[in-house]
């Protein structure tokens, strides 16, 4: 959205440049801090909004903002009421109205303490919010973002209107922008995967309600909130085929169906959801990033946890259907802190984390992950036995090639999308490889410039292909080495030849058109006449010097 949103891309600006101008000047503590608005704003909104629908239907709701509020430093008192305060105040519609001395020092002191304590103190949320620190130091500068955030929520809801979709992330949009404006970002695996990509991975995966999805390092929470969309629109589409005269919903920029529906969502299948998403981060920052951008769409209580997913501390194995995951490629770890339970012997990120994502699934659950295309094709150790990993003991479904500027402007390292479901776990004696055959496809362009500006293009570029073809690929028909999408049989992969090389280039056979070109002299005779016009012979061999003299006598050694 944002790469076609000029007016909302000018509001982000400018937000961005008062945070700078203000004295906060490093991205991730602006981004933090704008997230603690973008989050008030939007718990306000959430709020009035569920007190309409509950009116509407006659369902009891009870608001966060009714009653009173005791901070907790004061609840140990005799007579903790004298220090409640009226949750009403604490509103985002209520306290944008106050003066700016006013406002700062009621945000700083009653409203963000509130949100910081919002859960309860055993809540995850509460957990992870202790140690935040709202640190806007100036009235007019929170003024200003104030407003600002006001702004870009009028934008937004303009945009979603307009635009037939229901669904925003609207803190992923803020945190890309952001992001965008730092040459350093990137350098640590702080870029958000693009949106329209995890609408793809979301599907060619199709998540359903009930099963449980992670993503090991998840950051501000795209993923989550993608396979979260996806389901919630299925719920939807379902629920619109049993209502007569039902408008179908319109498809976004990108050619993808996408809807919050609320209705669509039942208390149980609520509850059944919000228990499903598993997210985890050894980032701080990011882990307060992704527990709010859930909360900020629905999710009461999100689970997103402060782990290193790759270190001895985390033990969980064999524990998820579902892993839509872009892990970062920050080259190597300490090797004394790896888990012992991955086996590849490599300190390489991108490949530990692959391995990993294997350990976790259940036997049957499928996972759709980004990894640097060198992965296809490394020819260290490691790398050829995660890839026979992948093939022996998963069925590997499709290895998809992206466009090396997919992530610009924040990396511009060349990727691609496995796919693979996991049939033998890590102790299993393998009986028969799992893979019959791969799919592979080449994706040539995702509906977006590549270069560093990433403007919407005319069209969806591969996107909708990739889905159309994947689901309906076909081992007896999909041999044309020619084309930008075929299979591989296991077999081939696993020759001696190949030895289980998974780069796309290995197995697709390159077209070469024959190019015909003019003869020398037909090229020569065709600058001397854009010098002269059209002159004759006897004219042209008048010519004594200059550049036409050199094309003439050029044309005499050709010919």
């Amino acid at each position: 959205m944002l790469q076609n949103n000029p007016e909302l891309k000018s509001k982000i600006d400018q937000l961005w440049n008062k945070f700078w101008s203000g004295g906060i000047s490093n991205p991730l503590t602006a981004i933090e801090q704008i997230t603690y608005l973008l989050f008030m704003k939007r718990l306000d909104e959430l709020d009035q909004k569920r007190q309409a629908d509950a009116e509407f239907t006659g369902e009891k709701y009870s608001s966060k903002f009714e009653g009173s509020w005791i901070p907790p430093e004061y609840r140990s008192q005799q007579e903790p009421e004298k220090f409640a305060i009226d949750k009403r105040t604490l509103r985002w519609s209520e306290f944008k109205r106050m003066q700016a001395e006013e406002m700062l020092q009621h945000v700083q002191g009653k409203v963000f303490p509130f949100l910081k304590d919002l859960n309860g103190a055993e809540s995850n949320f509460t957990h992870h919010m202790k140690n935040a620190v709202f640190i806007i130091p100036k009235p007019a500068l929170l003024v200003e973002a104030v407003k600002t955030i006001d702004d870009i929520f009028e934008v937004m809801e303009r945009d979603s209107r307009e635009g037939g979709q229901a669904f925003q992330d609207i803190q992923g949009d803020v945190y890309e922008m952001l992001l965008s404006e730092i040459a350093s970002a990137g350098k640590n695996g702080q870029f958000r995967t693009p949106r329209h990509i995890i609408k793809l991975m979301a599907d060619l995966v199709q998540p359903q309600l009930g099963h449980k999805i992670a993503d090991p390092a998840c950051g501000s929470g795209g993923f989550l909130l993608g396979a979260y969309q996806y389901i919630v629109t299925q719920l939807a589409l379902t629920q619109m085929k049993s209502v007569a005269g039902a408008k179908d919903l319109t498809p976004d920029e990108d050619g993808f169906v996408r809807t919050s529906v609320a209705a669509a969502l039942t208390e149980k299948a609520q509850s059944i959801l919000a228990s499903s998403l598993w997210g985890y981060d050894i980032d701080a920052t990011m882990v307060r990033l992704g527990l709010m951008n859930l909360m900020m769409h629905g999710i009461d209580e999100p689970h997103i946890d402060y782990k290193d997913t790759l270190s001895k501390s985390y033990t969980e194995e064999s524990e998820y259907d579902i892993i839509m995951a872009n892990p970062p490629f920050t080259g190597s770890i300490d090797k004394g802190d790896i888990n012992e339970n991955l086996q590849l012997g490599t300190t390489k990120t991108e490949l530990l984390f692959v391995e990993n994502i294997y350990r976790l699934l259940k036997k049957g659950g499928t996972a759709c992950v980004i990894v640097p295309q060198g992965v296809l094709f490394g020819s260290g150790g490691a790398f050829k036995t995660l890839r026979q990993l992948l093939v022996d003991r998963c069925d590997l479904k499709a290895v998809i090639t992206l466009p090396s500027g997919v992530f610009k402007p924040y990396a511009g390292v060349s990727t691609a999308i496995l796919l693979f479901t996991k049939v033998w776990g890590p102790k299993d004696k393998v009986d028969k490889p799992a893979t019959e055959n791969v799919w592979f496809y080449e994706m040539a362009a995702d509906g977006y410039s590549l270069d560093d500006k990433r403007s919407k293009k005319e069209g969806f570029g591969d996107l909708q292909d990739i889905i159309t073809q994947y689901h309906a690929r076909n081992a007896q028909t999909d041999t044309d080495r020619t084309a930008k999408c075929f299979m591989v049989p296991r077999t081939e992969i696993a020759d001696e030849k190949n030895n289980y090389d998974l780069s796309l280039s290995r197995y697709k056979t390159d077209v070469f058109e024959e190019v015909h070109y003019d003869a020398p002299g037909v090229i020569l005779d065709r600058l001397i006449q854009a010098e002269v016009g059209d002159v004759s012979e006897v004219e042209l061999a008048k010519v004594q010097s200059g550049i036409v003299r050199e094309l003439l006598e050029l044309k005499g050694m050709v010919g």
